[in-house]
């Protein structure tokens, strides 16, 4: 008798640590042999109250016991109907209808249909160093690495690519301030739409406030109301994804809301009347993320949605969201029972453990230890961070890339004790993205364990 076969994980993925992890507990990871871990990825940002937080899997278990699959596209079902009405709490005024899906790639593959049917348009421009996701659709809207799109050709046609204002790297090759950033990546912007797709033509501007796969890069001030006044000028829609910077992980609830703070607050001129009158109306917009102020026509959301379970989602006023073609929406398992319920969860820990606030309170302490681990340590050359995304860039002589010594202090920092993933269009970049719930006694612990990894890795 032939022996049965062993089946094995593709040998296409690669584990960033050798951690085989048994059980989670807020900010800890532990492997079969009770050896602990400090988690600093939260897989990926997506364990935004931590590893099983005691609500979120009391709302699972309860939910699991009375309706785990309830197909939205057959049948509602009260988790789903709750969740949309409580995220209409958080979500930018005006952007009232909600599709649910499962990654956040699915969330951006509907976001870009929807903008093609609701435009009438073909194209859409990204920005340098962006990442949507793998699927055919988002990985041609995917430029932070050619591992996400290389040998799968021809990928989707009409996508143009704008410069990101990436302030480290232009202060290096062209020595430009992080105004001046702006400047440059809003005239690239401009000659996009000069030579390569027209206004008439362009349905859509997909950007990620901060980039995440493109090396932990925030906005600078000003990018994004550019975006806005061109997106308003010629009829484009904004597409904001806020797949990992969303729920709060930087600092507020949702990253774009940082353009407020710097007095950029330009409101969309094509927002629809009702989403218009329902801002400016209502009465309660200072309760709200962003309130008044610059917002997207369409955000994208996932990972941190629901703690751990898989839930995405596009949210845009109903007026547009209605222009959407009958049957494009839909999918087998969007808005799941259990993963809505733990998105209730979530957005009940958030609130009552204030951790939107915690994220910008340890965020900066993350940032302010890594600048001053990165003073002693010449192999980093940039620091960077907006809440719990934070960054350390690992450059040669002349500011050049240097991935392996990026990857030799991400593999010590395992060896002690400390997660952590890289990214980047390089993989010279060390992000660090710990669970909203961590500590400043936690924030510590990780930059004592990263000291000691810096210092490995640079031997």
């Amino acid at each position: 008798m032939q022996a049965a076969s062993v089946s094995r994980l593709s040998p296409v993925l690669r584990q960033a640590t050798p951690v085989v992890a048994v059980r989670g507990e807020g900010l800890h990871l532990f492997d079969a042999d009770g050896r602990r871990y400090l988690d600093f990825t939260s897989g990926v940002g997506v364990t935004s109250t931590g590893h099983c937080h005691p609500r979120v899997v009391e709302a699972v278990r309860e939910q699991a016991g009375r309706l785990i699959h309830g197909q939205y596209t057959t049948v509602l079902h009260d988790q789903l109907l709750t969740l949309t009405e409580r995220l209409g709490e958080v979500l930018p005024p005006g952007l009232d209808s909600l599709f649910y899906a499962t990654a956040g790639t699915e969330a951006v593959e509907a976001a870009l249909r929807l903008a093609r049917h609701a435009t009438g348009r073909q194209n859409v421009i990204v920005f340098e160093g962006s990442f949507h996701g793998r699927t055919m659709g988002a990985a041609s809207l995917t430029t932070a690495g050619t591992r996400f799109r290389a040998g799968i050709g021809p990928l989707m046609p009409g996508v143009a690519v704008a410069p990101f204002p990436a302030a480290f790297r232009l202060r290096l090759s062209l020595g430009l301030s992080e105004q001046e950033a702006v400047e440059h990546a809003l005239r690239g912007l401009d000659e996009v739409l000069a030579t390569v797709s027209a206004p008439a033509e362009t349905a859509a501007m997909f950007v990620e406030p901060v980039l995440g796969e493109g090396g932990y890069v925030p906005a600078p001030p000003g990018f994004l109301a550019g975006l806005r006044e061109r997106a308003d000028r010629h009829g484009i829609l904004l597409v904001v994804d806020e797949v990992q910077t969303g729920f709060g992980r930087t600092g507020r609830f949702w990253a774009h809301e940082h353009e407020h703070a710097h007095g950029h607050v330009r409101q969309p001129v094509h927002q629809h009347e009702h989403a218009r009158g329902q801002a400016q109306g209502n009465g309660h917009e200072h309760a709200r993320p962003g309130g008044a102020g610059f917002r997207p026509d369409v955000l994208i959301t996932a990972k941190g949605l629901a703690s751990g379970f898989p839930l995405s989602a596009i949210a845009a006023p109903a007026e547009l969201m209605g222009r959407a073609w009958p049957g494009s929406q839909g999918g087998t398992y969007g808005g799941n029972p259990v993963a809505c319920a733990a998105a209730l969860a979530t957005l009940d820990v958030l609130r009552e453990e204030r951790l939107v606030e915690n994220a910008a309170e340890q965020g900066a302490r993350l940032v302010a230890g890594l600048r001053a681990v990165a003073a002693e340590a010449p192999g980093i050359a940039d620091v960077r961070g907006v809440g719990l995304m934070a960054a350390a860039e690992f450059c040669g002589p002349g500011g050049s890339p240097d991935p392996e010594a990026a990857k030799r202090a991400q593999q010590a920092a395992a060896e002690h004790g400390l997660l952590l993933l890289l990214c980047g269009i390089h993989l010279n970049v060390v992000r660090m993205a710990p669970a909203l719930v961590v500590t400043a006694g936690q924030v510590d612990e990780a930059l004592e364990l990263w000291t000691k990894a810096v210092a490995a890795g640079s031997r």
